[in-house]
């Protein structure tokens, strides 16, 4: 009789999105990273061949714009950010093959082949458009630098290429009552000779590729809205000054950083298969067998379900097997917000609790569908104390002890109920589809389902009292080892989330790392190592010094001038009279300079109407203080002075939008004079 023929592994190459380089990663993102993590060690688990790159993406203004506040070079920028990032990584145990940067010539060679063939191929169009000029930058904004009102849905506060709210890309110019988000000034409309790819040629192919389950049903069905339309074509050049790189043949005009930022994908790859011997043409080539699977945001859906497989196709690759999209993390069921402690960095987490902890929570949380999730800290100490603790390490605890001082830290021979094993053995083939459909949450609660049996049949047995009688140790030595072998059980089906404590575990158990399929057959008759805690609980004062540490990392001022949170809490009222106490007045901004040694605050001299005031503004980050004299502001004219290290903050300026480079100065209308007071 012939053996039957082994399935060969799979071959897959899996990416997330690109972080941006310009600033930190936060659990927000960590979601996307965390479900990608648990994908691909879970393949590599059950023997697949797995290789997960990601990158920096490392292109555009806000990176130019960045650096020049910072003072220092692009370059150092993305370096200084990318070194941050790896650590980040490195801590929450997101095991990437390979982590680059789009800014990279692996990247710039793809992105020029790419352009070469789709223009050889007459998917590029050239027209002369109108554009969006900021009159005080002197310069053409890009899509994110200006804000306005969504033309579709009315939503307000929405970028210039596609709207948060309902979904919808369009051109910063259709944008209703738009405005620089660099100055604040209404941009002027001027005329520009730009690059176009011309989407509409991959009609047939695009429906084709939504319609054979690439992507979540909901998200193809949003994709194909555009279909009963003239697809449009994708703006693909900007003009400089532009951080990127520039196109060949078109001097002074640069590739639209969401051109070359998917090419990172392709970069990566192919900078892993130089080092490690990879033949990347196999995974790229139009007619792989292999497979190419990207995670990416519900955010960014429509680049990487039209845009990119497009651009993969008639550039000559293969077009993605699969884009599985997720939803956003609130907390606590509000938008991360600074001033609540709950714009949490991956570095504040990491200072405070378990990384393992958070991938747990994640995982319990994260399905198939792009559905928004929640972290309730609440919740999060609840499940991590009563499952992984309570639960899980508990089952360990208990049948080691005995398993060492009653018997020499040494198996029995056999099993004393074979049919349980047998039951949690046979749970792994259901557990295996779980995890391949990205249905984290139902096998986090079959796996935890398991446990509490496991933990109710050794409370049945109760192997401490059966020790005691010389003529029942036996049999406590047998329900001991089948507790050891239905803990491994749940640790191999747990290793995708928790590798750490799966790499304690083996060593524990005395064992090589395990793969999926060895939870089928028991460890009988081998010695095992001291049993030392696995995990400890999530205290109340881990958590609280978590927030205290983020709510202080507003400002140098310890105030919030610029309001990057969510909207202020609905229970938080206040009436008519409280306000009234606020004194709002127009300001003219007279000077402005860098504060030394303050990494977010600008010094700024206003004038209220004769009245002379200094204020620091967390505003750095967005605003060049050369560009701020003569601009009017509003400021809350009657807030207690503040002593600060630099001086003293003699009011508040007030500003809105979600951080970083994206904080707008509120300014009144044209015709509105120093001192005048806001109503």
């Amino acid at each position: 009789m012939t053996a039957p023929r082994k399935t060969p592994p799979r071959k897959i190459l899996v990416t997330s999105a690109l972080p941006y380089a310009n600033g930190p990663i936060h659990i927000g993102h960590l979601v996307e990273y965390i479900q990608t993590d648990i994908w691909a060690r879970f393949q590599r688990l059950c023997g697949n061949i797995c290789h997960y790159v990601c990158a920096d993406d490392a292109h555009g203004t806000p990176i130019m714009l960045k650096a020049e506040a910072d003072g220092v070079s692009a370059e150092e920028l993305i370096a200084r950010v990318g070194a941050e990032h790896r650590r980040d990584f490195q801590n929450f145990l997101i095991a990437f093959d390979n982590y680059y940067s789009t800014h990279s010539p692996e990247n710039r060679h793809f992105s020029e082949l790419i352009y070469a063939r789709l223009r050889d191929r007459g998917h590029i169009a050239r027209r002369t458009i109108t554009q969006l000029f900021d009159p005080q930058k002197r310069m053409f904004l890009p899509d994110r630098f200006v804000r306005g009102t969504c033309p579709a849905c009315n939503s307000p506060e929405q970028y210039g290429d596609n709207c948060e709210v309902c979904g919808v890309t369009y051109s910063p110019a259709d944008l209703i009552d738009p405005v620089s988000v660099l100055s604040g000034a209404r941009p002027e409309q001027r005329e520009s000779e730009q690059l176009f790819f011309k989407l509409a040629d991959f009609r047939e192919f695009l429906a084709n590729w939504l319609a054979e389950g690439r992507t979540q049903r909901e998200v193809a069905n949003k994709q194909k809205e555009l279909f009963s339309e003239e697809l449009f074509e994708w703006d693909i050049s900007r003009n400089e000054p532009y951080w990127g790189f520039e196109i060949p043949g078109e001097p002074g005009k640069y590739f639209y950083v969401w051109m070359d930022a998917p090419v990172g994908y392709l970069a990566s790859f192919k900078n892993y298969c130089e080092r490690e011997g990879v033949d990347f043409d196999e995974y790229l080539r139009p007619d792989s067998d292999c497979e190419m699977v990207h995670f990416i945001g519900k955010d960014i859906a429509r680049f990487h379900t039209l845009f990119w497989p497009a651009q993969l196709h008639g550039g000559g690759f293969r077009p993605p097997s699969a884009v599985w999209c997720h939803g956003f993390l609130s907390v606590g069921g509000r938008k991360m917000s600074k001033r609540h402690g709950t714009f949490i960095t991956a570095e504040t987490y990491f200072r405070h609790l378990n990384p393992e902890f958070l991938r747990y929570y994640f995982a319990g949380k994260l399905d198939d569908g792009i559905d928004d999730l929640d972290l309730s800290f609440d919740d999060f100490k609840a499940r991590v104390n009563s499952d992984l603790v309570g639960k899980l390490v508990n089952l360990a605890s208990r049948c080691a002890s005995f398993i060492e001082k009653q018997f020499g830290g040494k198996l029995r021979g056999e099993l004393p109920a074979p049919e349980l094993f047998a039951q949690f053995a046979d749970a792994g083939g259901e557990l295996a589809r779980d995890y391949e459909n990205r249905r984290y949450a139902k096998a986090v609660r079959a796996i935890m389902a398991l446990a509490d049996r496991a933990n109710e049949y050794i409370a049945a047995e109760r192997p401490w009292e059966l020790v005691k009688s010389a003529d029942k140790k036996s049999h406590a030595h047998a329900v001991c080892t089948q507790g050891v072998n239905l803990f491994r059980q749940l640790v191999i089906y747990l290793k995708p989330v928790l590798p750490a404590t799966a790499e304690r575990a083996e060593a524990f158990l005395n064992l090589p790392p395990q793969k999926w399929e060895d939870a089928r057959a028991p460890l009988l008759g081998h010695a095992i190592n001291e049993y030392t805690p696995l995990l400890t609980r999530v205290e109340d004062r881990q958590i609280h010094a978590m927030i205290e540490e983020s709510k202080s990392g507003h400002d140098e001022s310890g105030e919030t001038s610029a309001d990057t949170s969510a909207p202020a809490d609905a229970s938080a009222t206040i009436q008519i009279a409280d306000f009234d106490k606020v004194d709002l007045r127009v300001a003219k901004i007279t000077a402005a300079d860098y504060v030394e040694g303050a990494d977010k605050l600008l010094r700024l001299d206003l004038d209220l109407g004769g009245e002379k005031r200094t204020v620091f503004a967390g505003i750095k980050s967005a605003y060049d203080p050369k560009t701020l004299p003569g601009r009017h502001v509003v400021v809350v004219a009657n807030l207690a002075a503040r002593k600060m290290k630099f001086g003293v903050s003699e009011g508040m300026v007030l500003a809105a939008g979600p951080g970083g480079e994206e904080i707008f100065l509120l300014s009144p209308d044209e015709g509105a004079t120093a001192g005048m007071r806001v109503r």
